[in-house]
């Protein structure tokens, strides 16, 4: 026995066999990355936020659906119907008050307990606790905090305490690995990973924001912690997920750390988070609401509207420019122009590239600082109601009327035609709706309804037409294309 052995370990003329001789190992391309060292190094820096809120009673437990992986989470902080905790619990009417516990994540950016999260996770929270990887909590105090960059500074009662190490995230690539830490769920300190998909991504409820896209899976309590770069250094604040299920689906959004921080500096001091202001609301530029501006391309930003005596309307610029350059950059979209505005300092004074009428200008601007009232308003969408001067548009099949004092005040606007019906047709199908007001017609002001009836008399069959539309508080333009 021993004998087999040793000859099958030798082989003929105590030679190994081909198989038992290691073969040379081919270097691979990519190396794997090790997040051992950073977990260790700052894992301790990450901590736990816990809130306490007071709400009111609206509806009965849960508001995730029974069969949600989200409602075993968060039913205990709701309560079953008929428990104490639900909002029809025992005792439990409408209006009757409650707590609602919440969990998040942050980091430790100083030694003596400044800690940076996002609002969402402290907004309106009567109580905040914060716990440590070494168990201890201490309770916190709200520095300030951003609703619009959804950054709030922390500040807890503790020295000596293990901090990140903040990093540029204007030098992230796309491809780059990344490593997020937190407590998804409650679970502390988990550690999840994958790779930059895209930087300066903009999304439509937060345009100031050129978010860092991710595929590193976040969940909720993830929010608000730290995303590392593979020096171990912060490049972002993991703060919001693209889902139709409440929990992760591969797409994960966070606010670049160099924004993030500039917002922290001016919380830190107690003031109010600073935002560059144009003055405008601008929207994308179709592939047809280029060919009805005479433009070759779809690109830049189309201006839909103009604050009166902004900072664009003092520059000259009008609802159907489209702005092309901001201070030597190229805007490609109109996701690119709000935050580089925003990160501006008022009085800041830059060239702003435009296309009008088809044809290239430069235009001198100042920029501004966002005024408070500028916050996201609410939606008013209802038709007022009006009853005389009704007038037809035949080749639209629209219903239009003046507009009432009550509609100039509801809408904000004082010239334009008051949409009172849509019929199928070429204006339904463009998206024009019952209380909207047409503004423009082939960048003509509409007055009255006698002359929105002789524009689109007048406008030819089978090419695109823009049509400027003010619904709510937001303007913005349609394509239409009048049939023969």
């Amino acid at each position: 026995m021993v004998a087999l052995c040793v000859g099958l370990a030798l082989g003929v003329g105590g030679m190994l066999p081909v198989a038992a001789v290691a073969a040379p190992t081919q270097a691979s391309m990519v190396a794997l990355p090790d997040f051992t060292p950073i977990v260790k190094q700052y894992g301790p820096a990450v901590v736990n936020i816990s809130t306490t809120e007071t709400k009111v009673a609206r509806s009965a437990g849960s508001p995730f659906p029974p069969n949600s992986p989200l409602n075993q989470f968060f039913a205990p902080f709701f309560g079953a119907p008929g428990q104490p905790g639900s909002d029809q619990g025992e005792g439990a009417a409408p209006g009757h008050k409650y707590q609602v516990q919440s969990l998040g994540s942050g980091f430790i950016v100083s030694p003596d307990g400044y800690i940076v999260t996002a609002a969402h996770v402290v907004k309106g929270a009567q109580k905040i606790i914060v716990s440590l990887t070494n168990h201890h909590q201490y309770k916190a105090h709200l520095v300030g905090l951003s609703t619009r960059m959804d950054v709030a500074l922390l500040k807890i009662d503790a020295n000596n305490l293990p901090t990140v190490q903040i990093g540029d995230s204007g030098k992230l690539e796309v491809g780059q690995w990344v490593l997020a830490v937190g407590s998804p769920f409650g679970f502390e300190n988990s550690v999840t990973q994958g790779v930059v998909s895209a930087t300066a991504r903009p999304l439509p409820d937060d345009p100031y924001i050129p978010f860092i896209q991710t595929d590193v899976p976040i969940n909720p309590g993830n929010s608000g912690g730290p995303l590392f770069n593979m020096r171990g250094q912060v490049i972002g604040i993991n703060d919001q997920i693209y889902t139709n299920s409440g929990g992760y689906m591969g797409l994960s959004f966070s606010i670049p750390i160099n924004v993030a921080m500039d917002a922290v500096k001016q919380l830190k001091l107690h003031q109010k988070v600073h935002f560059g202001w144009l003055g405008v609301m601008i929207q994308d530029v179709s592939m047809d609401l280029a060919k009805s501006f005479h433009m070759k391309e779809p690109i830049g930003a189309l201006v839909s509207q103009v604050v009166p005596d902004g900072p664009a309307a003092k520059a000259g610029l009008r609802p159907g420019d489209v702005i092309v350059s901001f201070d030597g950059h190229a805007i490609y979209n109109s996701g690119q122009l709000p935050p580089m505005v925003g990160a501006l300092p008022a009085g800041y004074k830059a060239k702003l590239g435009i296309i009008r009428d088809g044809k290239p200008m430069i235009l001198n601007i100042v920029v501004e600082s966002l005024p408070g009232d500028m916050d996201k308003a609410a939606d008013k969408t209802a038709a007022p109601d009006v009853q005389t001067q009704k007038g037809e548009i035949k080749r639209l099949h629209i219903e239009v009327g003046p507009l009432t004092a009550e509609a100039r005040k509801q809408l904000n606007v004082n010239t334009g035609v008051l949409v009172l019906g849509v019929a199928p047709g070429v204006a339904a199908e463009a998206g024009i709706r019952p209380g909207d007001v047409i503004l423009q017609v082939a960048q003509q002001p509409v007055n009255n309804v006698s002359t929105l009836q002789k524009l689109v008399a007048s406008l030819p069959a089978g090419q695109p037409v823009p049509v400027l539309v003010r619904r709510g508080d937001g303007s913005f333009y349609i394509v239409l294309s009048l049939p023969h």
